[in-house]
């Protein structure tokens, strides 16, 4: 009920921490993921099998609800999609997400009806295992370019959702009124909303507009990304060290996960 972030770790190191910060669910990240690979995001470069096991790592790290970022299912056509979605619900997660960019250049998204197909395969598969799973689909307009992401993002969320999707997400707005309109034409289907960088929108505000749940995609990998990057270019460039001013103690680390392993192995 309500609004609420589902922030999304990397591997099980950063899902326990989450965890202990108070969060009720999480969310994996493509991207997070496959930069700690030292891979693109690509679902074409991280294999299906790569990503299952991520999943299943994650799903096992903490006991509570895991969305999957499932990229477009891996698969093009539906049945592959519908096959790939049978075996993510098998790693235990709550809840699946399915996009509808191709990573093809020239065709950066799936003709509407067949985007369509996709998100009902997805919803026969969910259905089929008789799991509790969550099923949101997203609409890539704006990540891709599209010189009208907004309304055709409204027109595909609003084709999703009444393809069986539980959940709407366009990622890539970031102004009040983009939001706003999102969630008002596709209510009362609950969107997500991505905040992947400071715009100045406070929880409390994408509560007030109506949204029902945020994730931050590769935002907190990147954060850390970007300490990593910038200590070490410090040491090669400058030979200094200043990078690792405010980092944390090594204790306070290290005493969190002895605490954390010991609650686990009880």
């Amino acid at each position: 009920s309500g609004c609420f972030v589902i922030p999304n770790p990397w591997d099980a190191g950063t899902a326990r921490y989450l965890r202990h910060l108070g969060f009720k669910a999480l969310a994996t990240t493509s991207s997070g993921f496959a930069f700690s690979r030292g891979l693109p995001d690509a679902d074409s470069v991280a294999s299906c099998d790569m990503v299952l096991g991520h999943i299943a790592e994650i799903v096992d790290a903490v006991d509570m609800p895991i969305n999957a970022d499932f990229q477009s299912g891996y698969a093009h056509d539906p049945e592959g999609v519908a096959a790939n979605v049978r075996r993510c619900v098998e790693t235990g997660v709550a809840g699946l997400s399915i996009e509808d960019a191709t990573g093809r250049r020239e065709e950066p998204l799936y003709e509407l009806p067949r985007a369509v197909e996709r998100i009902r395969a997805a919803r026969a598969a969910i259905d089929a295992s008789h799991a509790d799973v969550l099923l949101t689909a997203r609409a890539e307009c704006f990540l891709v370019g599209h010189p009208k992401p907004l309304q055709e993002a409204i027109r595909r969320l609003q084709a999703y959702a009444e393809a069986g999707a539980d959940v709407l997400y366009a990622p890539g707005p970031h102004t009040p009124e983009e939001i706003q309109a999102i969630v008002m034409a596709v209510s009362p289907k609950p969107v997500n909303v991505l905040m992947s960088s400071n715009t100045g929108l406070k929880i409390a505000d994408l509560a007030a507009m109506g949204v029902r749940r945020v994730s931050v995609g590769s935002a907190l990998a990147r954060t850390a990304w970007t300490g990593f990057i910038r200590a070490a270019k410090a040491i090669a460039d400058e030979g200094s060290f200043d990078g690792f001013v405010g980092s944390i103690p090594f204790a306070e680390l290290d005493n969190f996960f002895r605490n954390d392993f010991m609650e686990r192995s009880s």
